[in-house]
């Protein structure tokens, strides 16, 4: 039998402790079930100022008490608390690395007054990285792995291979680097790149420089011993063109043997209609009246009427248009005058937020919108949909639409990126899964709604379409096996 490995997983977000998007949901996840599957690993995230003590039941580590991170030619002191998550079978170490002045705050990464960025985030997430190391180091725990995700982490395989390349420690320890959104690169001024402590040698064309400026992400690329990324679909994508590669292409290709897609699964213990807390009525499979109880929940919660035999389209979204709000906005009236009810909850950019004020006084009995983010309506629109929008720009994986399966709440959706490895395209005879179009275009997205509707019509064909997804197995056992298969040829 192989050796147990040693794996540490750096992350900016987990759930249940921080959360933003889906890059927590698989920080929660994904360690978890390499645990089960025999491996010792453990979890680094910063200690943000709404992690409370008390709940989770943070403790100092007494080695880890003071810690001194050189940051921008001065040392800055941190120090970690530790916690466990298991919400799985696995119990799995979490280190926070604490500093009042850069992590205690309201957002992770945006001031929730102002909706901008943090002005310092270069600073921070540069602390987060060396303290990182910095950590390890008085911890005296080598893994063979530290895994990094997103460019909060970009510096650290960068580090790795310069400032600290003879500390013996780090010798033998492999990087792999994770993207979850290309989109997001963490930017920042040239003279942020003197506060790293990387040589001077490394802000060029093969280092972490470009177009003048130090970007986070493209250190995590440029340095790491693999990359991955959240399905093959987006691997292929991000080295074919600008509008998916985001000006990283040509790196991307470069390394595009070092580069892999492996699917995200998702946690059937939060998302799983047959024991889901926030739902009107549990069901699955064999009792698919229980779904019809939440979709009467959902229109009492929207304030719309229930009407049987009306479809409900759900979405529940960030209101930018790498998520496609801009297609949904030019069909949205076309698509109300169908036979059918529309409920959203998202946040975003403020010119969304004003259409669909707008959209909802104007047809206030088919349109149901609520601005913000909330766990226990999203299960809700999961449950009580008939059907989820997604019609992504582009998806590096996504996850509402498995959750959606999981639900029976059929998917429609734009053939990108995880959208297209996770859905198959629905037959008239109701082979597939969900509804996909190719062209980001508003007529295309309106035909498969319209699609979608006219086979709604047909109960025993949708209620088909409807088992084939819920028969689906997305868990994360299969996706995290293909991560230590990853980890072990990359130790080889």
């Amino acid at each position: 039998m192989s050796k147990p490995l040693n794996i540490l997983f750096i992350t900016s977000e987990a759930e249940p402790f921080a959360k933003t998007g889906g890059l927590a949901d698989v920080s929660g996840a994904l360690p978890q079930t390499i645990k089960e599957l025999g491996h010792e690993i453990r979890i680094m995230m910063p200690r943000y100022g709404n992690i409370s003590e008390r709940k989770f039941k943070l403790h100092d580590v007494i080695r880890l008490r003071e810690i001194a991170v050189p940051v921008g030619g001065e040392a800055k002191n941190g120090h970690v608390n530790s916690s466990f998550i298991s919400s799985l079978k696995a119990k799995v170490q979490v280190y926070f690395l604490a500093n009042q002045e850069m992590f205690h705050r309201a957002g992770l990464y945006t001031n929730p007054d102002s909706k901008k960025d943090y002005h310092d985030n270069d600073l921070r997430f540069t602390f987060f990285c060396r303290g990182v190391l910095e950590t390890l180091k008085k911890l005296g725990w080598q893994p063979d792995i530290i895994h990094c995700n997103d460019w909060q982490t970009g510096l650290i395989p960068a580090y790795l291979k310069t400032v600290y390349k003879d500390e013996p420690l780090f010798r033998n320890i492999k990087t792999v680097f994770t993207v979850h959104n290309l989109g997001y690169q963490g930017q920042f001024p040239r003279e942020s790149f003197d506060r790293t402590g990387l040589p001077a040698t490394e802000f060029g064309v093969n280092g972490v420089e470009f177009y003048g400026k130090l970007n986070f992400m493209k250190a995590g690329l440029v340095y790491s011993d693999i990359i991955t990324t959240v399905s093959e679909r987006y691997a292929q994508e991000i080295t074919t063109t600008e509008e998916y590669g985001m000006g990283l292409e040509g790196i991307l290709k470069k390394r595009k043997k070092d580069l892999h897609g492996i699917v995200n699964g998702i946690d059937y213990n939060l998302w799983n209609p047959e024991t889901d807390p926030h739902i009107d009525q549990r069901y699955d499979l064999k009792s698919l009246e229980g779904k019809e109880q939440n979709k009467i929940a959902l229109c009492r919660k929207f304030g719309l009427e229930y009407k049987e035999g009306v479809p409900v389209i759900g979405c529940i979204t960030r209101l930018v248009d790498q998520k496609g709000i801009d297609l949904i906005k030019d069909i949205a009236d076309e698509m109300l005058k169908l036979n059918v009810q529309f409920v959203m909850i998202g946040i975003g950019e403020k010119r969304y937020h004003e259409f669909f004020e707008s959209l909802k006084k104007k047809h206030p009995k088919k349109a149901g919108i609520m601005f913000g983010m909330s766990e226990e309506i999203a299960h809700m629109i999961t449950a009580g949909a008939d059907m989820y929008l997604m019609p992504s720009r582009y998806e590096p994986c996504g996850l509402n639409q498995l959750y959606s399966l999981k639900y029976g709440t059929v998917p429609i959706v734009r053939a990108t990126g995880g959208l297209d490895d996770t859905i198959q395209d629905v037959t008239s005879a109701g082979a597939g899964t969900g509804f996909k179009f190719e062209k980001y275009d508003s007529k295309e997205l309106l035909k498969t709604v319209q699609r979608a509707v006219k086979m709604y019509g047909d109960q025993k064909t949708w209620q088909k379409v409807m088992r084939n997804g819920m028969a689906k197995d997305f868990s994360w056992e299969s996706s995290a096996k293909k991560y230590i298969n990853l980890y072990r040829n990359l130790l080889k």
